[in-house]
Parts: C-alpha cells; sequence; structure tokens
C-alpha cells in the first residue's frame, strides 16, 4: 500500500514538533537562521502548503477501488496522536444480492456499527438482512480501537469523535467509490445504526455529518461521556474509558474533549439545528440499562428535542418485554436486528409511508468547514474539504492544530 504522508498530531500540552528537525517549529529554526523574516515566514508557510497537499494528495492516491463482490477492504485513516505514523482501517461492505452489480438507482448506504470491544458487525444489526430488507449497501468499520480493550493498558478510549470520523471515511469510501465508476445509488438514503458503542458512534457520525443522514437508529448506545464512564467511578455503571483528573497526564480528560463527546450538549443540538441537520433520531434504550446510563439518553433527548431537531425515542420497560423482540429492559434489550425492523421499518423500507430521505447536498459534497463545535477553549472542526472528513481542533488562541 502507498505510505501515507500524514502531519504529526499534537498531544494536549506538548509543543509542535517540527516534522524535519524534531524542533519547536518555526520559532526554532529562526534563532539558528541568518534569513530575513519574510523569508523565514514564507518558507513556514510552504512547508505548511506542502505537508497539507502530501496529506491529501498520498490519501487520494492510497484510496483502493470498490470490491466487485462482499468483501473487506483497507483504506487510509488519519492520524492518530496515541498511534504515531500512517494509520489504516478496515471497512466491511455488503451490497444487495452480494454484489457491486446489486446496487441500483434506488439504493442506498447504511452504516452498521460494532459494539464497543467488538470487530465488524459484532453486535448490531445483521447486515446481509439491512442489505436484502431496506436495499441498501450495509457498511460496517473497525474504527480505532476496536476490538479488546483494556482500559489500564490501553489508551483512554476514544468515544465516538476518532471513530466517528473513521465510520465516515468508511461511508464516504462506497459514496467515492460508486461515483468514480459511475454507478447511480440514492444519495437521500444514506442511514447508520449500531448497538452499544457502535450506537454511540451512529449518533457521533450524525453530529460530525449533520447534513448528511436520512435517519440514525441508536440501540443502546452512549450519549455522554460523564464522569463515572470516564474515570471509572462506581455508581451507575461498570464502563471505563480509561480517563484521569490529573492536567499533567496524557490521559487527562480535558473539559473540550467532554464537551464534544456529549452528543445532546446544548450549544452543539443548537449547531446541529442550524447547519440543517433534519435526520429522523430513532432511540431504542433501557430504563433498566447497567452500562450506558439510561439518565443521560434522557437528558440528551430533551436537549435535541428543544433544539428542534427530529427525536423519537423508545424507553423500554418490563411492560415492553415480549420475549421475542425484546427480551429484557436492560442493555442487551433482545436481537438487534429485530429490534431495529421492530422500531425503524417505517424510516427504511424504501416504500414505506415515512421512508426517510434527506433531499439538500451531504457535507461530502458540499466539501467545506462550516461544521464547527464550540468548547469551553476553542472549537472541533470537520473540514469536508476533500470531501472525506478530517477532524481538527482549534485552541482560541490565533493557531490551530489537529488534535
Amino acid at each position: 500500500m502507498t505510505r501515507i504522508l500524514v502531519r504529526k498530531e499534537r498531544i494536549p500540552g506538548q509543543e509542535i514538533q517540527d516534522p524535519w528537525t524534531g524542533s519547536g517549529g518555526c520559532r526554532s529554526y529562526a534563532k539558528e537562521s541568518a534569513l530575513a523574516p519574510f523569508w523565514i515566514a514564507a518558507m513556514c508557510l510552504v512547508g505548511i502548503l506542502f505537508w497539507t497537499v502530501c496529506l491529501d494528495t498520498a490519501n487520494a492516491e492510497a484510496w483502493p477501488d470498490l470490491p466487485k463482490t462482499n468483501g473487506e477492504v483497507v483504506i487510509p485513516a488519519q492520524d492518530w496522536q496515541w498511534q504515531p505514523g500512517p494509520r489504516t482501517l478496515t471497512v466491511y461492505v455488503r451490497y444487495p444480492q452480494g454484489t457491486l452489480e446489486g446496487v441500483q438507482p434506488n439504493t442506498g448506504l447504511m452504516l452498521s456499527l460494532h459494539n464497543w470491544g467488538g470487530t465488524g458487525f459484532i453486535g448490531t444489526a445483521d447486515p446481509a438482512v439491512l442489505a436484502a430488507r431496506y436495499n441498501v449497501v450495509a457498511i460496517g468499520v473497525d474504527y480505532v480501537q476496536s476490538g479488546s480493550y483494556d482500559p489500564m493498558h490501553d489508551p483512554p478510549y476514544d468515544f465516538g469523535w476518532y471513530q466517528a470520523l473513521d465510520a465516515l471515511r468508511g461511508l464516504y469510501f462506497v459514496w467515492h467509490g460508486l461515483e468514480a465508476i459511475g454507478k447511480p445509488f440514492d444519495h437521500s438514503r444514506v442511514y447508520a445504526t449500531g448497538g452499544s458503542g457502535g450506537g454511540n458512534v451512529s449518533l457521533m457520525v450524525n453530529k460530525l455529518a449533520p447534513r448528511t443522514f436520512a435517519c440514525v437508529i441508536d440501540l443502546s448506545g452512549m450519549a455522554k461521556l460523564a464522569d463515572d464512564i470516564a474515570f471509572g467511578l462506581p455508581g451507575r455503571t461498570q464502563a471505563n474509558a480509561g480517563y484521569c483528573r490529573d492536567p499533567q497526564s496524557r490521559r487527562y480528560l480535558t473539559p473540550d474533549d467532554q464537551a464534544l463527546r456529549f452528543v445532546g450538549l446544548p450549544d452543539h443540538a443548537a449547531t446541529l439545528k442550524r447547519l440543517g441537520n433534519t435526520a429522523k433520531v430513532v432511540l431504542v434504550h433501557g430504563v433498566e440499562d447497567d452500562s450506558c446510563p439510561v439518565e443521560d439518553v434522557k437528558e440528551m433527548v430533551e436537549n435535541l428535542q428543544q433544539a428542534g431537531l427530529d427525536v423519537v425515542p423508545h424507553f423500554i420497560t418490563k411492560a415492553d418485554v415480549d420475549g421475542k423482540v425484546l427480551k429484557d429492559c436492560r442493555h442487551s434489550l433482545g436481537d438487534r436486528t429485530l429490534i431495529l425492523q421492530h422500531f425503524a421499518d417505517t424510516y427504511l423500507l424504501p416504500d414505506g409511508i415515512g421512508a426517510a430521505h434527506r433531499k439538500d447536498k451531504a457535507d461530502f459534497e458540499l466539501r467545506d468547514e462550516c461544521v464547527r463545535y464550540k468548547t469551553p477553549d476553542g472549537y472541533f472542526v470537520v473540514s469536508y474539504t476533500s470531501g472525506y472528513p478530517v477532524g481538527r481542533y482549534e485552541a482560541d488562541a490565533p493557531t490551530g492544530t489537529l488534535r
């Protein structure tokens, strides 16, 4: 695979390092150089442009073709501060009828995202059923930190930022791949679902690509990175994302990072609405969930609804348990494929009365940097200038860095 040139990401609290010398960027270079300030500035600008072009060009060159039949493909991913150097991710593609030829002009695209600790389609809706029942290309993604997770030894759990960027890259790979070969599909029928951690990532892809999805179905997902989950505190849940409160630690959870990971933060809900989000967000959550606290989900629902967003919550109680679709009112609930059908058929069936469609252009097509979420000390920005998403953090100080 072609080597991908990437800009190194800043670890909070670290000075940005120059990629050639290891020094602290232009300031260190200036101390050692006799060049006039004008030329120093010009060289810095050229360097920045060079690395930006290398990043986009290398990624463009490395994108593979779509598989002809159901299969897995490895694509380039955005660099991540916990894994130096080029990074890749696996995308799982499941076509209607099992082949690329099964994609028709009315075929949609649908992410189906695995749970925390899973890979492929573990813990989410069955892609074969999705592809056949809803006439979609079902897409799974092994986003960052897929697979087994140990909070004592692994990096802190991402909880939806890079994970959603990865999932959106997987979606873009199929979207762009179909367009590149002139294969028509229904751009208005783009959906996402996921179970548990995949439900959280489904909510976050809608947050990071607010002008793309027609419907999102969250099955028992996390709504926010609350303190007990972030720091592994006893009480509501046994989940532990492995962060710490010490600002000197690399595991420190900054207020900005925590704010972004609350799907329903009021200011962010207002931003979603302002950007034109029209996705129907369907939530199915057990009232006795001891993994992903229902209180956080109810708070998120209230905030999203107050912002005027289209949210349809289903909070499952013991009275709803039928022994067939719903087996309990805890975390698993039952067969997530059947649960999705039960609560979302109306929106996903192509000929359904309430079939969900999005009318306007998607983020991949708009190619702008309008997706910006304010956090206590800066902004999280998702750039679509290259089509696929690239996330970064911009501090309130004049300069911005990747994060």
